[in-house]
């Protein structure tokens, strides 16, 4: 049994198909099925149903897959410690952040990252929060920033700060009239909501009194909260944005953002790592990087004074 038997059988995992797999590998697809049908004479089991399409695990191999999934983790923290020792800030690190976040947090903290840790190559991989989960289980990922609480045991949450929702919406729209918006004032009539599968969609469904995405007739969902800004301002209806991406907004279109009353509506964003992780020191050093160069409003706002909107 080798390292490389280990690591061909998670990627056939992964993809459930060989050809893939080998591609991920970069072997032969020949090479490959070899040699994981060499380990499975060894162990006397088949790891997977060649007979399904997809091929899956066979009972036995799920234990074993299992298994083999710890036994690369601290395989690689072996190999950490072994590159440096004594620092542990330097090689790959490859983060998760979802769509929500990552074009308003990672131009901030980005170029100060990199000046505090040279070493270390961030890999930035966005992704939805389902996506990245099954990822950080697979270890295809050191770490990620997400929006919690996740209720997830196997991961470790670190809080970096709360985030309020603003309303943005359009001149035409009957909620544009109140200088403060309320949770009670909400519902779905001309909401605008991001596609199935973004967290922020379900925090503001969960903030609105019935499901749903209608607008005058119509349903439009969309991956992108620019794309969703972009209807208020060129049609009606109206979205609800995050902090983050309301201070970017200039000119006329700042008319259009409404604050709630206080308890203000508020996502709470984190660090997520797996609970055997072995980088922990550069965990450290980019929550001090996010923290230093996040707007200091955002670091002023406690749990207390918050709203938390739960995920759905």
């Amino acid at each position: 049994m080798t390292i490389t038997q280990l690591e061909y059988i998670l990627a056939v995992d992964k993809h459930r198909h060989f050809r893939k797999a080998s591609e991920e590998c970069h072997v032969s697809q020949p090479t490959l099925s070899m040699q994981i049908q060499k380990l499975e004479e060894n162990l006397g089991f088949t790891i997977f149903d060649r007979s399904k399409n997809p091929v899956i695990p066979t009972i036995e191999g799920e234990k074993f897959i299992h298994q083999s999934r710890t036994v690369l983790k601290e395989f690689k923290k072996l190999k950490d410690i072994t590159n440096d020792p004594s620092a542990g800030l330097s090689g790959e690190f490859r983060l998760g952040i979802i769509p929500t976040l990552a074009p308003y947090l990672v131009p901030l903290f980005l170029h100060a990252f990199s000046e505090a840790l040279p070493q270390v190559e961030l890999i930035l991989d966005e992704r939805t929060t389902e996506e990245i989960i099954q990822m950080l289980d697979r270890d295809e990922l050191d770490a990620a920033i997400l929006v919690t609480p996740l209720h997830n045991n196997s991961l470790v949450e670190r809080v970096l700060f709360y985030e309020p929702f603003y309303g943005f919406i359009s001149k035409k729209h009957e909620l544009f009239r109140k200088p403060q918006l309320e949770a009670a004032d909400l519902n779905t009539d001309g909401l605008w909501l991001l596609r199935e599968g973004h967290c922020f969609r379900g925090q503001v469904l969960s903030l609105c009194s019935r499901g749903g995405g209608t607008h005058a007739g119509q349903r439009f969902e969309s991956g992108s909260l620019e794309t969703l800004k972009n209807l208020v301002v060129k049609d009606s209806g109206y979205t609800l944005i995050p902090h983050l991406d309301m201070i970017d907004i200039a000119g006329p279109k700042k008319s259009l953002i409404k604050p709630f009353k206080a308890p203000v509506p508020t996502r709470e964003v984190s660090i997520v790592y797996g609970r055997n992780f072995y980088k922990e020191k550069i965990i450290d050093s980019l929550e001090k990087v996010i923290l230093d160069t996040i707007p200091k409003e955002l670091k002023s706002y406690k749990a207390r004074e918050v709203e938390v909107v739960q995920l759905k």
